[in-house]
């Protein structure tokens, strides 16, 4: 395959003089300064994340956790803390005095308080 010769043109006129010189003068661009918060009431609860500048109490987040927006989270002296929530664990356990008649056989079955029964009810605990 045969080379091929390059050759510089060089094309210019009254227009493309003027962008050029009006570009070289330009003043360089900087970006804006952006700022990620989450504003907080005066418990340190969340009220809103916000890149604008609002009324009230707020500190400044980086990027990454702006963008994931933690609802659990809250403000302790001035700093980020997720809030682990309790875990409830959920148990059915027998309860004679105000529990629900259920077949003595099958929980699952709840009968008529006049029939043979056992009562049972749920009950919750907070780990």
């Amino acid at each position: 395959m045969p080379k091929l010769k390059q050759t510089k043109i060089k094309m210019s006129n009254a227009t493309t003089d003027n962008f050029w010189k009006v570009f070289n003068n330009l003043e360089p661009w900087t970006p804006p300064v952006v700022s990620f918060r989450l504003y907080y009431n005066d418990n340190g609860w969340p009220i809103c994340y916000s890149m604008e500048d609002l009324p009230g109490n707020y500190i400044e987040l980086d990027a990454e956790t702006y963008q994931l927006g933690p609802t659990n989270a809250r403000v302790v002296d001035g700093k980020l803390t997720i809030v682990k929530p309790p875990i409830t664990i959920l148990k059915l356990v027998p309860n004679q005095p105000t529990g629900i008649a259920c077949d003595p056989r099958d929980v699952t079955v709840v009968v008529d308080s006049n029939k043979e029964h056992v009562k049972w009810s749920i009950k919750a605990y907070e780990v």
